[in-house]
C-alpha cells in the first residue's frame, strides 16, 4: 500500500487472502504453525492448479499462465 486507506493497490492479493481464510483456515482451525503451513500449501496448490476461476474465463490460473506464455 502506498498510504493508509489505499487497499486498491493490493486488491488482488487481499481477495486471495480473504478466500484462503474463509475457505480453509477458518473451517479447519490449525493448532500449530506446521498445520497452518500445510493448509496454506495444499490450498495454494488447489487454487492454482484445480480451481476454475470465473474472472479468467473459468480456467485455472496455471492454464491461463501456460496459454499466455
Amino acid at each position: 500500500m502506498d498510504w493508509a486507506g489505499q487497499a486498491l493497490d493490493n486488491v488482488y492479493i487481499e481477495r486471495f487472502f480473504r478466500t484462503i481464510k474463509y475457505k480453509k483456515i477458518y473451517l479447519e482451525h490449525p493448532e500449530t504453525g506446521h498445520e497452518l503451513y500445510r493448509l496454506y500449501s495444499r490450498f495454494i496448490n488447489y487454487y492454482n492448479e484445480k480451481r476454475n476461476n470465473s474472472s479468467i474465463e473459468d480456467v485455472t490460473p496455471i492454464q491461463r499462465y501456460i496459454h499466455a506464455a
